[in-house]
Parts: structure tokens; sequence; C-alpha cells
């Protein structure tokens, strides 16, 4: 029989309580705090139209498929909303990505999907910041748009 030093107990203690206590904060920013910041430009661009929940896009010439895209960054040293910031325009970048290796020129219906739980908002998306790591899930359809 194996004897289970103290130190190991308390150190596997300390982790599950941890792990038990680990930080989940939902934020819902406002979108627009991410479009018009001048790191939308630097990282997703003026290529890809993006058309939120109900908004109407102009007529749909072609669509491409719905799309997920679930983008973390990294928190540390950085406020939470600092971090969902980020997330978020990774996530865009993402479905951005997605457009151009389709051929596509717009993402439409866009929504949060945060553990595929649809947040569906013209204004807002949603966040989950913790210690060391935010994160953005987005869902939306790619499309090319009748010009």
């Amino acid at each position: 029989m194996r004897r289970i030093s103290a130190g190991f107990l308390m150190v596997s203690t300390l982790l599950l309580t941890h792990h038990a206590l680990a930080r989940d904060t939902e934020y819902h920013p406002k979108i627009d705090e991410v479009m018009k910041n001048g790191d939308f430009y630097l990282r997703v661009g003026p290529g890809v139209a993006f058309f939120f929940a109900t908004q109407n896009p102009p007529a749909i010439d072609q669509t491409y498929g719905e799309f997920v895209t679930n983008r973390k960054t990294d928190s540390f040293g950085r406020s939470d909303e600092d971090a969902c910031r980020w997330a978020m325009l990774s996530a865009l970048r993402e479905l951005r990505d997605r457009a151009n290796q389709l051929g596509g020129d717009a993402v439409v219906n866009i929504v949060s999907y945060y553990k595929k739980k649809v947040v569906a908002s013209e204004t807002d998306y949603e966040c989950h910041a913790g210690e060391f790591v935010a994160g953005v899930a987005l869902k939306g359809t790619v499309v090319k748009l009748k010009h």
C-alpha cells in the first residue's frame, strides 16, 4: 500500500479548487467599438462587409454557407474589455478570410455563438473572459452581394 504525502494532497486540492473557481466573466461589448476602431482596418480591412443579426444587407447574388468561428486571445496583462476587442477582431478576420476563400464579399446574419448558444444582436456581441484567455464565437453566412 502506497502512502500519499501531505504535499501531494495539498497541491492536488489547490489545483482542483482553482479549476472549480476558474473565472468566466460574460461581457456584451458594443460591436461599433470594434468596427470603428483603427485596429479594425489594420487587422480586418474594408474588403468584406459584415451584417449583424437582422441588419438588412443589399440584395444577395449567391450564398456560400454558414460558418462558425471560435477565437481566443491571451488576456494576460490586458483589461477584459481590450482582450474581448482583440478576440472579436480575430473572429471577424476569420470570417473575412472564409469569405475571401469562397469568393464572397459579405457575411450576413452574424450572431454570437458562444458554447453554441445563439445571441442575436445588431449592437452587442458576447465575449467571455477568464484569468488568462478571452473568447468570442460567431456564426454567420458568407454571401456575394449583387452589384
